[in-house]
Formats: structure tokens, sequence, C-alpha cells
């Protein structure tokens, strides 16, 4: 059994209770749209306003004209259109000028033909002269205009005003489009007011799970964000276990698996890179050394060999000192003595210094590979940066005497014994030797 198999089981039941650094999300994720307002559109208001707010009828020609104005404007034929307003507006050879509704209307086509050549100060100044007719315009049309404008002003990064308007939006409306948080959550986030930011995207979320709809992905990571940003790690867990529920992308599995790691839960930073590795999902080489890492800390170094041998192979991880270090010694762990030994010989072929010569050789020593054993330790102490020359050379003098070659043997200890530190341990080497030498010279002189 795999060692996070009982567990991960557990974590997908639970939908995996998880969730650093993270990318600036796009939070208001809605395409603007400017259209026409309808003559019964902008009769829909409010109950509370309706029976108190008297607006003047749109005369059958003026609606014509304006029909006219629109079809050109569909067409694109924005020149034309801009005419037809014009010649609306034109009143002084006119027996009646226009009412402020009727005003209000051509304004309003006015702004969507400066929207559609992306004037947008020249969409907001009319849009501006649409609420300047109040009150005798119908309060739906000042309520769409408002957050229409709050909407150009998102467009235009004018963050300030485009939040000021969609709260005075807010204030008039009756029912806030789920949408309309998500623009004022981006707006307080880019002025760096978190607290307005996550309380607005939160509203956002709690309203589409309510209505039985899915939050979209950009909501989710916007939420996360601000989490991670204030450490508020088992949050931004939370809050990546729905977005591995229903965006499930090897990101939010990585991502979780590192939270984890800022949790200080290693068992489930495992789990959770483990998961992500068994679905093909590890692509990068830190994320299969980092999974090939915890292996080990969890005391199961062959599936930790396993991960590198498959991302040298694959191609990923890439081909390090380091890497090929941490291959090796997985093996070793493993018992895999011949599949650790080329990882350590590649490692400290690719190291500058050499320590991992010196490892190499000890390596070699236990495995009773005695010429390889001095050949890797006395390049490591020509190369230098040895952190126990000593040792090393402790090791050394051993090597040399498996192989019978005392002098060589001697030679090494008494150098290994300049080192206080291995004095103790290289004088009993040096005795040893010496007593092995008189038993085989008292050997060969019973043989003789």
């Amino acid at each position: 059994m795999r060692f996070v198999s009982k567990f991960f089981r557990q974590l997908v039941v639970r939908i995996c209770k998880m969730s650093v650094v993270l990318v600036l999300v796009a939070a208001a994720d809605q395409a603007f749209d400017v259209s026409f307002v309808s003559t019964a559109a902008a009769q829909d208001a409010p109950k509370k306003e309706r029976e108190t707010r008297k607006t003047p009828a749109l005369r059958n020609n003026i609606y014509e004209k304006l029909a006219e104005a629109q079809v050109f404007a569909e067409a694109k034929q924005y020149t034309e259109a801009e005419a037809v307003l014009n010649d609306m507006l034109d009143a002084t050879s006119k027996k009646s000028k226009l009412n402020r509704y009727e005003l209000a209307n051509v304004y309003n086509t006015y702004a969507y033909l400066r929207y559609a050549v992306e004037d947008y100060n020249g969409a907001l100044n009319y849009y501006q002269k649409v609420i300047d007719q109040r009150p005798e315009i119908p309060l739906a049309l000042e309520i769409n205009t408002l957050y229409t404008v709050a909407q150009l002003y998102f467009l235009q990064e004018n963050w300030l005003k485009g939040i000021d308007t969609l709260n005075k939006w807010m204030a008039v409306t009756e029912t806030p489009s789920t949408n309309a948080y998500v623009l004022l959550a981006n707006g307080y986030f880019q002025l760096k007011d978190y607290d307005k930011s996550l309380s607005n995207i939160q509203t956002a979320i709690d309203r589409e799970e309510a209505a039985g709809k899915l939050p979209k992905e950009q909501w989710y990571n916007l939420a996360r964000f601000i989490h991670y940003d204030r450490e508020n790690f088992r949050e931004a867990l939370n809050v990546l276990e729905l977005l591995i529920m229903y965006y499930p992308k090897k990101q939010y599995w990585v991502q979780a698996s590192h939270l984890y790691s800022e949790e200080k839960d290693e068992a489930r930073q495992l789990a959770l890179l483990e998961a992500t590795y068994e679905q093909n999902l590890l692509d990068r080489s830190q994320d299969i050394v980092l999974l090939s890492q915890l292996y080990l800390q969890a005391e199961v170094p062959f599936p930790a060999a396993l991960a590198m041998e498959k991302g040298f192979a694959d191609n990923i991880v890439e081909e390090e000192s380091k890497n090929y270090e941490l291959a090796g010694v997985a093996w070793r762990q493993a018992q895999e003595v011949a599949k650790s030994l080329p990882m350590l010989e590649a490692a400290a072929s690719k190291s500058e210094k050499g320590e991992l010569y010196a490892r190499l050789g000890n390596v070699y020593l236990d495995v009773d590979k005695n010429e390889e054993a001095i050949k890797a330790l006395k390049r490591g102490l020509d190369r230098g940066g040895v952190k126990r020359p000593d040792q090393a050379r402790l090791a050394l003098g051993m090597a040399y005497f498996n192989l019978g070659d005392f002098t060589s043997a001697r030679r090494a200890f008494r150098d290994a014994r300049k080192d206080k530190r291995a004095r103790s341990y290289a004088d009993q080497w040096l005795k040893y030797i010496t007593s092995e030498e008189r038993r085989l010279e008292e050997l060969a002189k019973d043989l003789g």
C-alpha cells in the first residue's frame, strides 16, 4: 500500500480540505454592455417610485427618429446615426422642442455612438446629460445609466469614481446584481482595500451559491489571493478546496500542497502532491523534486526514487548535481545500491566541490568496491570543499587496508589523525594495522 493511499481516499471523500504566490486575477469577469434603453424598459421603475416620479411622453415622431438612428448605429453607420440625432437637437426651425425625457433618449443614443468608437470620455459626458434630465426621466433609466457610467469608469481603470458611482447605483436599485458586487470587489482590490474587496466578492459568491449557480473561477481566485496575502492559510485552503472540486487544475492541487506546507502539515502536503503526480499533472522539476523530498521525510524512499527516475526519463527533472544526489540518496535508502551509484556518480561529476565524491567513496566502501572508493575519495580530497576531510581520509585508509596496501593505509590514517576529531579512531586503526602485519608475518613463518 502506498504511504498516503488511505489518507488520500479520506481526502477525496471529504473533497480535499485543502488548498503561494499567486497571480492577480481579473475579478470583474463581465462583458461590458452598452445598449439602447427602450421606452418600455425605461418605464419599468420600482413601485415605490412609480407613483411619485412623472415623466413626459415620448412622442411617436421622436420615437421614429430614435429608431432610425438606432438602425444606423446597429449597421455601424455611426456618422449617419449622429446626423439624425443632430437634426433632432436642432430645434431652431421646429415648432416644438424636445422634452427632457426625449432629450434623455437622444443623449443616451449619443453615448452609445461615442462608446462604439471607444470615445469613453465622450460617452461619459452624454450619459451624465441623461442623468441631468431627472426628475423628468423614469427612475429605471436613471438607474441603468448610473450602472453604465460605473462600468465605463471601471473600463478606464478609474477605480475611485467607478466605486463611488456603483455605490450610488446600489443605493437606488432594489436588487443589485451579483456582477455589481464583483465590480466593487475588483475596484476595492485595485485600491488595496482588501477588507471591502473580500466582503464584496464573498457576497457575490454567497449569492451565486444560494441561487444554485456555480460562482466563477475568477471570483474564488480573488478571495483566495486576499486570504493568502493576509496569511489566512486555512481560509485560502477552504477556497482551494472549492476550486479543486469545481475547476480541477494542476495549479490548484500544487498550491494546496504548498499551503499545507505553510500549515506545517507535511502529511497532507505529501498527499496532495502525490495526488497531483498520479494524475500526471506535475510537469515542473521543482515539484517532482519536492515530492521526492517529502517521500524521503516520510521514510518511504522507494517512491521517491521512482519519481526522480521517471522525472529524468521524461526530461522534466533538471540534470543538476543536487537532483542526481537526491535520486542517489533515495535509491540508497531503498537498498538499491546498483541504481544509487550511477546517480551519485553523476551528482559528483557535476559538482564543483569534492564533497559528493567523498560521499560516493563511502558508498563504494560500504559495498566493498574498494578500488572505486579510493578513486572517488582521492578525487574528492584533491578537488577540495570536503566538509570532513578527516572522515574522508579515514575511509581512504580503510579502503587501502581492505586491499592489503598497509603502507598507503597507514599514510591515510596518519593524515586523518592530524584532525583531533579523528585522532582516536585513526590511532586505533594504526595499532590494528601493526598487529595485522605481525599476525601475517607469523602466519608466513608457520607456513614456511
